[in-house]
């Protein structure tokens, strides 16, 4: 049998791999369990059991976003009268029951065959059936009570990310607890101190377990606000993950050209549309938990401010006016405006490729190739030949709706607009701001107003302003 050279480096590293594993097995065994030794006895771990001393809420640190005492007691938060239920395009919000004043979660990590889009699926980990999770709201003040229920067939653990909580509730596999076994359930509780946006995932092997899709959001609402509560408020979840045609399965050893990015882990056309009404009060709290890339989120139409970042609010003489902003890996970023222009608004990575589906990263450079001699040629034996890419990317999307495509893929960007295809995929998706709406499900595409819509100019109107063309 004959091996291509990625074909015996993957064997290659598989055997190392196994050779270490063993090794590590026969010294785990040796010493009781396997550990790094830097603090503590070589290759020992402690296991370290709770000590007599009572848990103390932080209070020294004045960045906190707070506006309760955070040794106070309170009633749980209700959604509709103590805070307004964030909004989740292709979401769900986690349910909850109140149970002797706590609030109670039920999470479970699970295997997820996930639908990105129409065409495009994959064999996904995540938690209740969804990748990202489902987003858990809560109040300040309120006591929380999450039971993770691990159904995956390898161990696990969830960190709750930027939350101010006890140090051992924190999820971090061997530094904080020991890692949650297939088939068993932790339990996880800890007082809401702050408020803000911010986020929970794995923190077992979470190259693997972010990379499969075990990453969510947690909301954490103000008791007290001291800015006016806004009428829509959106959760949006960044994400990565490089699915090659024709398999199921994402890769999560890629370090870079990520072929899949994704809003909730949806792409371009699957996205939901953020449907508001003129005048509104918009709020996007916006999550990344891709695997490398930072992500330049830019909004069409309309400009806004950072009010919180997930380790506070920012002051208000500290805000400036954007229309871009950067969130980075393991940042939530919260942007705040009044939806004033209606229309149908682009909100979209500015990372160009991050706007494509299933991008290739090894296709020969065509733009600029003159294709009528290779099209004459190709079309003697291939009648309709054409080549594609040499006038850039958008050709290529628009002929692959046309063609029959790889199993488990989708055009790299093509989606029917109300004026001609829209060139966009991936990490993208649509504002749609009205002045009257009856509820908010899709209304269709905009109309603009008289004389608002670009068109070809008139050769009165090239005379009249001397244009010469």
């Amino acid at each position: 049998m004959k091996f291509t050279r990625r074909q015996m480096l993957a064997y290659s590293s598989a055997a190392l791999a196994g050779a270490a594993l063993t090794r590590g097995n026969a010294l785990a065994q040796s010493t009781g369990d396997a550990g790094h030794g830097q603090h503590g006895a070589p290759g020992v771990s402690q296991h370290v059991s709770e000590s007599n001393a009572a848990y103390s809420h932080p209070r020294a640190n004045t960045w906190y976003a707070r506006t309760i005492d955070p040794d106070d007691t309170y009633d749980p938060g209700q959604p509709g009268s103590d805070y307004t239920p964030v909004v989740i395009p292709n979401g769900a919000a986690l349910p909850f029951r109140i149970v002797d004043g706590a609030k109670v979660f039920h999470l479970t990590a699970e295997k997820v065959f996930h639908e990105f889009a129409p065409g495009l699926k994959a064999h996904c980990w995540g938690y209740n059936g969804r990748t990202p999770g489902p987003v858990i709201e809560a109040v300040e003040g309120d006591l929380i009570r999450v039971y993770l229920t691990n159904k995956l067939p390898v161990p696990t653990t969830v960190h709750w990310h930027a939350l101010i909580i006890p140090c051992n509730m924190d999820g971090v596999s061997g530094l904080a607890q020991r890692p949650i076994a297939p088939g068993e359930t932790f339990k996880y509780e800890f007082k809401a101190v702050h408020h803000g946006t911010f986020m929970y995932h794995s923190h077992k092997d979470t190259m693997t377990q972010e990379g499969m899709g075990m990453v969510g959001m947690v909301v954490i609402h103000p008791r007290k606000p001291r800015r006016p509560r806004p009428e829509r408020d959106f959760a949006l979840m960044l994400h990565e993950w490089d699915i090659e045609p024709g398999t199921y399965r994402p890769d999560t050893s890629v370090f870079s050209g990520f072929n899949t990015l994704t809003i909730n882990a949806k792409v371009f056309p699957a996205t939901e549309p953020l449907v508001v009404k003129s005048g509104q009060r918009v709020r996007l709290r916006i999550g990344n938990l891709s695997a490398m890339n930072h992500h330049p989120i830019h909004l069409h139409g309309h400009a806004f401010r950072v009010t919180e970042t997930d380790g506070g609010e920012v002051p208000e003489a500290a805000q400036w006016p954007e229309t871009t902003v950067l969130v980075s890996v393991g940042q939530t970023r919260t942007l705040e405006f009044i939806a004033d222009n209606p229309g149908d608004w682009a909100v979209h990575c500015h990372m160009t490729h991050h706007v494509m589906n299933q991008m290739g990263h090894e296709l020969p450079n065509m733009v600029g190739v003159d294709p009528k001699p290779l099209n004459k040629d190709i079309g003697a034996s291939v009648p309709g030949y054409m080549a594609m890419g040499t006038g850039g990317m958008a050709d290529m999307a628009t002929h692959a709706t046309h063609l029959d495509m790889p199993e488990n893929s989708i055009s790299m960007r093509s989606s029917p607009g109300p004026h001609s295809p829209i060139g966009m995929g991936g990490m993208f998706t649509i504002m749609k701001v009205r002045d009257e709406l009856a509820d908010y499900t899709d209304p269709g595409w905009y109309r603009p107003p008289k004389g608002t819509l670009a068109r070809p100019a008139t050769r009165a109107e090239l005379a009249r302003d001397d244009i010469k063309t």
